[in-house]
């Protein structure tokens, strides 16, 4: 069982307030709804009985198979620059799982982590706000078997998958969440310092580096109800996904994304 000390032992003044529940509805409402809890907070659960997703899916993990965690930050860069708080989350998320596990991963914008040679989704993240906190929680399959994990939400989706099931070298869940949160801290570090300038802290070029989209021929269903359909072809200065067509440019600041041919394999 991952607990608050051994979290604490490991890293130090890095996070603020770290706390490990047994069992909870969701750390992302927990958090959102602790007006007083301090930057650099995280709220780690073995089980969540009301895990959401993007759009609004459900998510569900067995107790003790995957990191279930959520970490609030209270930006001091401004608010314009907010978009890349969950980007830069994935980018910590697949350059630790890849470091600790040696498992070959990489990034569907803008908020899953495909990895293996099926380029199966191991993990998702959501990033809410609230007010002057942005909480972002972060599921990840570790150890769940085939027979756990739950069918795609979409038949276009990717099919789940967990880091045993990619022959992941290290499934010591405590191990993988102290190597998240200390490149979650660093990253997050260097945004900051950097005024929230993605660019200029090589955040920007890190996820382009790291992204499975980039270069796709893909459709993208936002949520005002429109569909987008044509190449990845970058981010903007913002981290929106900009998908080319016909001679024009969409900038699409959040939908799902369906690749229309499937993912290269991470490496």
């Amino acid at each position: 069982m991952v607990t608050a000390a051994q979290l604490q032992s490991a890293l130090g003044t890095a996070w603020t307030r770290i706390e490990v529940v047994a069992e909870t509805g969701s750390t992302n409402a927990d958090l959102l709804a602790d007006t007083t809890a301090p930057d650099r907070s995280v709220l780690v659960a073995e089980y969540q009985t009301a895990g959401r997703g993007r759009l609004d899916r459900t998510w569900t993990a067995p107790p003790g198979a995957s990191l279930t965690f959520s970490v609030l930050i209270r930006p001091a860069p401004p608010t314009s620059t907010w978009g890349w708080l969950p980007l830069l989350t994935g980018l910590a998320l697949q350059e630790a799982v890849v470091a600790a596990t040696g498992v070959a991963a990489g990034l569907k914008w803008p908020n899953d982590l495909l990895a293996g040679p099926e380029s199966g989704k191991a993990a998702g993240i959501l990033a809410q706000t609230n007010g002057p906190a942005v909480v972002i929680g972060i599921g990840l399959n570790v150890s769940t078997t085939a027979d756990q994990l739950p069918p795609p939400p979409t038949p276009a989706a990717p099919a789940p998958t967990s880091l045993a099931l990619c022959g992941a070298r290290e499934l010591d869940r405590t191990v993988l969440l102290t190597a998240i949160l200390t490149r979650l801290h660093e990253r997050l570090t260097e945004w900051r310092d950097a005024g929230g300038d993605a660019q200029a802290c090589g955040i920007a070029s890190g996820y382009a580096g790291a992204c499975l989209t980039l270069g796709q021929e893909v459709s993208v269903s936002t949520i005002d109800g429109r569909t987008v359909t044509g190449t990845a072809t970058g981010l903007d200065g913002t981290g929106r996904l900009l998908v080319a067509s016909g001679g024009t440019t969409t900038a699409v600041g959040a939908g799902d994304v369906q690749h229309l041919r499937p993912a290269a394999p991470a490496d």
